[in-house]
């Protein structure tokens, strides 16, 4: 039996997932520790979060329509929806040249729907994507901040070699022109709201290194432990969602 706001209980051990770029081994390493349901106060945000919605809204007739084939969680007047984006083709019509499945890393649109009437936050920062293997070993991944996402796609094989400078030093460096490409692409297809209002929904993406092997997103599921109603604060049940085919 789960209590709301109680973490899910996992013997499981953590197994590493290699990462293909080790540009990305020390910040992954910090952000795939497993952390408990409810502990997300120890941890730092690694980015600001907008508190107005920034997603699209939608209305729940449409979110019905769009959600009826795809892996949900519904429980306490909260739908949460989840469509994996594992097919080439379809990854590249999404996202165009910014295309982060090009570079191995998994797009997962999450879209919430808040069938209340009161709104909801989502703690964004502690939504993980657990990767379940045959073992039986599981090991939890936090999604990538889009800046890193950018960077990945417009530098697929790391950054190229330091250049001379050519302005005096004290002055910033200058701008990657490239990774700000991909940044207008990804930024607004992601997901940066964290509040939910009242029969509403919003959607976006969220991006998980997979280290090019799509096919873990099959025994795959996203983990959203925090959730809670306003003004009053009231924790909801954990949200978990298989990304494979039922």
């Amino acid at each position: 039996m789960v209590i709301a706001g109680m973490s899910r209980v996992s013997d499981s051990a953590h197994v590493d997932i290699q990462l293909a770029n080790p540009r990305y081994s020390g910040s992954r390493e910090s952000r795939t520790t497993p952390r408990s349901c409810g502990a997300s106060d120890n941890k730092p945000m690694n980015h600001a979060l907008p508190l107005l919605p920034a997603a699209l809204l939608a209305c729940a007739g449409a979110f019905a329509q769009s959600a009826a084939s795809l892996p949900q969680d519904r429980h306490e007047g909260m739908s949460v929806t989840a469509d994996s984006y594992t097919d080439a083709a379809r990854a590249k019509n999404k996202f165009g040249k910014a295309n982060p499945l090009s570079v191995g890393i998994l797009p997962v649109e999450v879209s919430l729907h808040n069938e209340t009437g009161q709104p909801i936050r989502i703690t964004l920062d502690t939504i993980q994507l657990t990767v379940h293997f045959e073992s039986g070993r599981h090991q939890d991944l936090d999604w990538i901040p889009v800046g890193e996402v950018a960077d990945a796609v417009a530098h697929p094989h790391g950054p190229s070699d330091p250049h001379p400078r050519r302005f005096p030093i004290g002055l910033p460096p200058t701008t990657d022109h490239k990774t700000d490409q991909m940044v207008d692409i990804l930024k607004p297809l992601s997901l940066d709201a964290d509040i939910v209002p009242p029969m509403a929904t919003i959607h976006g993406f969220l991006f998980f290194d997979l280290n090019h092997d799509m096919s873990l997103a099959e025994n795959a599921s996203l983990y959203m432990p925090d959730v809670t109603t306003l003004p009053a604060n009231k924790p909801l049940m954990f949200f978990e969602v298989r990304l494979g085919k039922r």
